[in-house]
């Protein structure tokens, strides 16, 4: 019985790059559609300002640290798991993608009231066979490599660096032999300085780069 599975990373890289993509027309109509979520702007304002490190109570030491406890902030906003449930009425069956290990914990210990199966570099779970469920899907992990026709939407609980995996993981639901015409994707977004500037990178279909972002504009 397998436990898990090691390097997931490596090997997806590595058969990426002999892939070759076919291109062929599609059936299905993308709505895309904006949630807009809160965030703690007291929080992310002193962060900013006096570049402390909130969780370990400490100066920050470098700008990869800043953005990071900046988007901890934004990210772990409670808003973000109401949206899910919100859209988990609309969409009995919805997937959603995360970035981080406390974005998931959030969601696990969230209490949805349907069956929730995971995806990410530890859990490699199917959708459950039921009516209703919830699939916790890492974007590194789980943004190619699988297909599932069962649904037709996919919400986006925080937003990825990667361009390429944002648009690998809209193409989980979006497949040749999919019953449904119309796909629906909901992008949880609040109006920090962050999630725009991410946000405007990857509907540039470009990459965030942190080393090339002008941190006097957080």
């Amino acid at each position: 019985m397998v436990s898990h599975y090691v390097s997931t990373g490596k090997l997806l890289q590595l058969r990426s790059r002999i892939l070759v993509e076919m291109p062929y027309a599609r059936q299905t109509t993308r709505h895309n559609e904006t949630v807009v979520v809160s965030y703690d702007k007291e929080m992310y304002d002193m962060i900013v300002k006096e570049r402390w490190n909130i969780l370990e109570n400490r100066p920050i030491q470098d700008v990869s640290e800043l953005f990071h406890q900046l988007r901890r902030v934004v990210n772990s906003d409670p808003s973000r798991v109401e949206a899910v449930s919100k859209l988990s009425k609309r969409h009995p069956r919805l997937i959603v993608f995360y970035s981080f290990n406390y974005e998931l914990e959030a969601l696990r210990t969230a209490n949805f009231g349907i069956p929730v199966a995971e995806w990410n570099g530890h859990k490699h779970e199917e959708p459950p066979e039921t009516d209703k469920w919830l699939y916790l899907v890492q974007y590194v992990a789980g943004s190619e490599g699988w297909n599932c026709v069962t649904t037709n939407a996919i919400a986006f609980y925080s937003l990825t660096y990667s361009y390429k995996n944002w648009h690998q993981a809209h193409g989980r639901i979006d497949r040749l032999n999919t019953e449904f015409s119309d796909l629906y994707y909901y992008c949880l977004r609040s109006r920090a300085k962050i999630d725009t500037a991410i946000y405007r990178c990857l509907q540039g279909k470009r990459s965030f780069q942190e080393s090339r972002y002008d941190v006097k504009g957080l």
